[in-house]
């Protein structure tokens, strides 16, 4: 699954749309600071929903987060379970 990224001065996203381009899937980020960003926001289309699409989207804010040696907030409530039941996010974990 390729997702797409739109990157703001003060926010961004990594999203999924469909054939007719309608988002699906989304994980959603705020710059705190620059070596801060918040997980604040992870919707994933009822369509899509068991497929692992949420995981695989915080796996592609993660592996971001480490390119770009930045720490995240959880605020999301999928990310914030996430990031206390896997332990390999310890080095992302503001």
């Amino acid at each position: 699954m390729q997702f797409q990224h739109i990157h703001q001065p003060d926010h961004g996203e990594f999203f999924l749309n469909n054939e007719q381009g309608q988002r699906i899937a989304e994980i959603s980020y705020i710059w705190r600071d620059e070596h801060t960003i918040v997980a604040n926001h992870t919707w994933v289309d009822d369509s899509l929903r068991g497929q692992g699409v949420a995981r695989q989207l915080l796996d592609t804010l993660v592996d971001f987060a480490r390119e770009k040696k930045l720490k995240i907030v959880p605020t999301c409530s999928y990310v914030e379970v996430m990031f206390r039941r896997e332990k390999s996010f310890i080095d992302v974990a503001a």
